[in-house]
């Protein structure tokens, strides 16, 4: 089993590819969907998903791999084919989301802690049967001027190794997502506490990985970067943020990893490439570093669909384009040029 989840999780990492998280819930989906005045409706999510994967160029030159929910895991095409079979075409890995989202914790810091265990065991032996190669869970961690506390913080931890635990269990490779969040409320916090807590949260998780048996080779990391509070004054370089975010990296996450597949965290679509192709040109790192974002890939596309199916070919173009910068930025080679010559 070490094998093949570790043949997985190095297929992910394949150099110049990265992963596509469209993985909103129904909620989340929702408010994108509202910024573009689109009922959130069953049809339009196919259709929207439809768009993403039927990206041929982008799906096959580009992605690894597709964080689904469980509806789009056994959803199908408006023409009856199965988005299994779309990705299964451009081999393409299919992942599920399994945590059932992120929910207020006792106290008065604004903390939250991710549920989702209970039956979990079930769930992944069904998403194995259905082709998953992957799972994601997600820890939000808040910064604040109480928050993070260290409860918080060991309890995610904790839960996340449970989770990753019953993955490699089921033959599924783990993604394990800890968030120091950014984008949250107030949002002030400096690059260095963000740095700070990102250490402390990245040795609290791997602490638990052991403890539990997780076999690192056979998982992947899905952390922030980092960065000042989006309300911040602080206004960092990018080489600045590349170098910080490495030496975080470097001092708590181990060599065993295979890869790490960062989040875009509420940067926007250049941004978020720009720090990962300074990242990648920094020498020396233990582990491949690739992109796992959602929105980052995503927004343009959304624009140019806007619920229509008649612009797929243009969506997809946009889509194409910006997976084709992060796949850039994934071997350090994108360029201000390059993202705006295309």
């Amino acid at each position: 089993m070490t094998k093949s989840l570790n043949a997985i999780a190095q297929k992910l990492m394949t150099p110049g590819m990265g992963i596509l998280a469209a993985d909103e819930s129904e909620g989340t989906i929702g408010k994108r969907f509202d910024k573009i005045n689109l009922p959130n409706t069953l049809e339009l999510r196919r259709d929207y998903r439809e768009m993403l994967f039927g990206a041929s160029e982008a799906m096959k030159s580009y992605i690894s791999g597709v964080i689904l929910t469980e509806e789009t895991l056994k959803q199908e095409a408006a023409d009856g084919t199965p988005f299994r079979a779309i990705l299964a075409d451009a081999d393409v890995v299919p992942g599920i989301k399994v945590d059932r989202g992120a929910f207020p914790m006792p106290g008065e810091g604004g903390e939250k802690i991710t549920e989702g265990l209970d039956g979990l065991r079930q769930r992944l032996a069904h998403y194995a049967e259905l082709g998953a190669g992957f799972a994601k869970w997600r820890a939000v961690i808040t910064i604040n001027d109480i928050a993070p506390t260290r409860n918080n913080i060991r309890a995610n931890a904790h839960v996340l190794a449970r989770y990753a635990m019953l993955c490699q269990e089921a033959g599924i490779v783990p993604i394990v997502e800890p968030e120091v969040v950014g984008d949250g409320e107030p949002g002030n916090h400096s690059m260095e506490r963000c740095a700070t807590v990102t250490g402390d949260v990245l040795e609290n998780v791997f602490k638990e990985l052991r403890l539990a048996g997780v076999d690192l080779a056979g998982m992947l990391l899905k952390p922030n970067m980092i960065l000042p509070g989006i309300n911040s004054r602080e206004r960092p370089s990018v080489e600045e943020v590349a170098r910080r975010t490495v030496d975080v990296l470097k001092e708590h996450v181990p060599a065993a990893v295979p890869g790490i597949a960062f989040l875009s965290g509420g940067q926007t679509d250049e941004e978020a490439t720009a720090h990962l192709s300074a990242m990648n040109r920094i020498a020396g790192k233990p582990w491949p570093m690739t992109f796992s974002y959602g929105r980052a890939l995503q927004n343009v596309a959304l624009r140019t669909w806007a619920g229509r199916r008649e612009n797929f070919q243009a969506a997809r173009q946009a889509f194409t384009h910006r997976a084709h910068m992060n796949s850039l930025a994934a071997t350090g080679e994108w360029t201000n040029d390059l993202d705006r010559a295309a």
